[in-house]
């Protein structure tokens, strides 16, 4: 128990209003609780069934737990609060794993099932809620921060090389590694189960993303069918018993949300921005804009753009290293949203989901080309010229074809990797040891996107 305390203690700023514990021979379980739903106690978790025969642990919220709790209570189950834990719960006995398919929500989800003896641990679709585990002395130990998991005894962290060469070229450390030998993320769409005797758990991946096109649909209906989807998918999340705002930025996404919010509430939106010190980065002005428009109650703070104080804060929080520097502005909004509201709304994804970045367009203006030449031409033409060719940064940009011919010459993988990566192959090879190169035994990075390439239904370019 004093072990679980720690555990729990060590993320108590994930959920101030409440924490508990429950323990078993051979289980125990933490929680904290931050109140979105349900602000009574009956909300409390580690939450246990009326027979105790099932115990859940639950991160996030679940957008469609009414309907949920409809289909239960017609099938005889019984609910004591009005929270989407109990849904969960109860889901469990009626369905057992296959909860997980109903659920439309961002959730990391433990569940012990007395009678089975078993351990079932799932992680939402797009992986909003994370969850890290390690299996230690045949002790499988897991929460929702890296950091939990150092508070159990005899936990190692000794750094993953092969992680050192992630993060140089992606900025983090991606799924399902972390920085660290033998503790991992469990992936999103992804369930870990274990019972009581078995030495491993098994992972299982019940859910990946759908590659469906419609090349039927017009611009019309697919702009109309984006506005609805969008409508009801900001609608589904603004349901909560505590304040409630978003971030606004002033760009389209957060704009957008913050438009079709203002559409399905009577009340003004609370937006929160962060403004800079320095006009060349300030956009403060585009979120007035949209503030004025939508007549929000508009809460602005501007920061220094050389915030470095908040580094220290930033290394405890995320345990990993982590190399976006937007992680400063987005703690410092979330700082001042905190002041006003409980749950916020953002428009992140947006570019990533819709191909929003300068450097989309630029990969398919070279895919185009290379779509045109076979890959073993490229590779010796273009790959000897972009070797060769001298780099000209100094000269116009007309001039300046080294990169363009390096780019040529990789296939649609290698030319989208060398794109994102904060430091490319030379640059990291230059970087790493002799020593260090030998314990990374030829791995390189790219190995990453490759296996997400082979996983991939699709060809498109932009799929990959």
């Amino acid at each position: 128990e004093a072990v679980l305390k720690a555990m729990n203690q060590a993320q108590f700023h994930r959920g101030p209003d409440e924490g508990g514990v429950w323990d078993a021979p051979g289980i125990g379980l933490a929680h904290r609780r931050l109140s979105i739903i349900d602000l009574s106690s009956l909300g409390r978790q580690p939450m246990a069934n009326s027979d105790q025969s099932v115990i859940v642990v639950f991160n996030g919220e679940i957008y469609n737990f009414k309907e949920l709790r409809g289909e239960l209570a017609s099938l005889g189950y019984t609910f004591k609060s009005q929270t989407d834990t109990e849904v969960i719960l109860h889901g469990w006995s009626q369905w057992g794993e296959n909860v997980i398919d109903r659920l439309r929500g961002m959730f990391a989800i433990a569940v012990w099932d007395v009678k089975k003896k078993q351990l079932f641990i799932a992680r939402d679709r797009l992986g909003i809620k994370p969850v890290f585990y390690t299996v230690s002395n045949n002790t499988l130990i897991f929460g929702s921060e890296l950091k939990v998991l150092y508070q159990y005894p005899g936990i190692t962290r000794d750094i993953d090389p092969l992680c050192v060469e992630d993060y140089f070229a992606y900025g983090y450390v991606p799924e399902p590694k972390t920085i660290f030998k033998n503790i991992f993320k469990l992936e999103p769409g992804c369930t870990l189960s274990v019972k009581v005797g078995e030495s491993q758990p098994r992972l299982n991946q019940y859910w990946n993303i759908p590659f469906k096109t419609n090349n039927d649909m017009g611009y019309e209906h697919a702009s109309s069918q984006l506005v609805e989807t969008m409508k009801e998918a900001i609608g589904i999340r603004m349901i909560a018993d505590v304040p409630l705002g978003a971030f606004l930025s002033g760009g389209v996404d957060s704009s957008s949300v913050v438009a079709l919010m203002s559409q399905l509430q009577s009340a003004p939106v609370n937006t929160c921005s962060i403004g800079f010190n320095d006009k060349q980065f300030n956009e403060s002005e585009f979120a007035q804009q949209v503030a004025e428009k939508y007549q929000t109650n508009h809460y602005l703070e501007t920061v220094d753009t050389d915030d470095f104080q908040l580094l220290e804060k930033l290394v405890d929080l995320y345990d990993e290293p982590y190399a976006d520097s937007s992680a400063i502005p987005t703690y410092r909004v979330c700082e001042l949203a905190r002041k006003r509201v409980t749950v916020a709304l953002s428009g992140d994804g947006a570019d990533e989901s819709m191909s929003g970045y300068r450097r989309h367009v630029w990969h398919m203006n070279e895919e185009n080309i290379r779509a045109r030449l076979p890959y073993s031409f490229r590779r010796t033409v273009f790959g000897f010229l972009g070797r060769v060719y001298p780099k000209l940064d100094w000269m116009p940009r007309v001039f300046r074809a080294k990169t363009t011919f390096q780019s040529l010459g990789r296939s649609t993988v290698e030319a989208y990797f060398h794109t994102i990566s904060i430091l490319n192959n030379d640059q990291r090879s230059r970087l790493f040891s002799d020593n260090f190169k030998n314990q990374l035994a030829g791995y390189n990075a790219i190995e990453v996107f490759n296996k997400h390439a082979r996983d991939c239904p699709s060809d498109h370019p932009l799929n990959l």
